[in-house]
């Protein structure tokens, strides 16, 4: 089997359509259109899609000063939690671009973990607020090795969001080269490659998402994470390749 062309054909065939049928976070930055907007979108994006529609649907995109509210809680991340992340990001967003707090990092060596880095590191500064559900829900600030460290899928989501001009990717900003993304690794997404060979490491790890990557190059190397939507909805609906 021709493992590109299938891929090539479900991009072909509107595998990244989003709608109120074929759910996605991506669906609320696109609805405001804004850094900040988007990053509080991908970072809760975890679990099943309606519940997480749900709940950023109840969150204030004005970034205004939060006010605590108990009934606001995702999975992980409690009442304090949600408030602590709001109130720090509508600090942020009155300070600082995301994309260049980005691109303090990335430009040194275009290292996308490096900017992602910078921006996690501002986020603890900012606000030295820690919970256990809080430091899930941003991560931890991105050690210098790869293997047994996580993949940040949520995080290079966001950065796809935000480099990619192509739908439903937002494009917003710039400096950033998306030959240097890398695929925000979902459970779905590896075992779907390592089914097709696509990739040979079985830990769920940012090392793997690095290989995997490698192995998208081939296909597109000025343009490899395009696969990712293909990859993640075969998992995600079962789809028959």
């Amino acid at each position: 089997m021709d493992i590109k062309k299938r891929l090539d054909d479900l991009i072909q065939n509107n595998i990244y359509e989003v709608n109120e049928e074929k759910l996605d976070p991506v669906l609320i930055a696109h609805k405001y259109k804004d850094e900040y907007s988007a990053l509080m979108a991908a970072l809760f994006a975890y679990g099943n899609v309606q519940a997480i529609l749900k709940f950023l649907n109840k969150l204030d995109y004005s970034f205004k000063k939060p006010v605590f509210n108990e009934k606001l809680y995702y999975r992980f991340q409690n009442a304090k939690d949600v408030y602590e992340f709001l109130k720090t990001l509508s600090i942020m967003k009155k300070e600082y671009s995301l994309n260049e707090l980005f691109l303090n990092g990335y430009k040194k060596e275009h290292n996308i973990i490096d900017g992602i880095r910078e921006i996690i590191k501002k986020i603890y500064a900012i606000n030295p607020y820690t919970s256990q559900g809080y430091e899930f829900l941003i991560g931890k600030i991105p050690p210098q090795k790869t293997k047994g460290v996580s993949p940040y899928k949520r995080w290079n989501m966001y950065i796809r969001w935000m480099v990619r001009n192509e739908y439903p990717d937002l494009g917003l900003w710039k400096g950033v080269d998306k030959k240097d993304l890398i695929i925000p690794l979902d459970t779905h997404t590896h075992k779907v490659s390592l089914k097709f060979g696509l990739l040979k490491r079985k830990t769920y790890d940012l090392q793997a998402a690095l290989e995997l990557t490698d192995k998208l190059k081939e296909f597109d190397p000025n343009d490899p994470i395009k696969y990712d939507f293909a990859l993640y909805r075969i998992g995600q609906m079962n789809i028959d390749i």
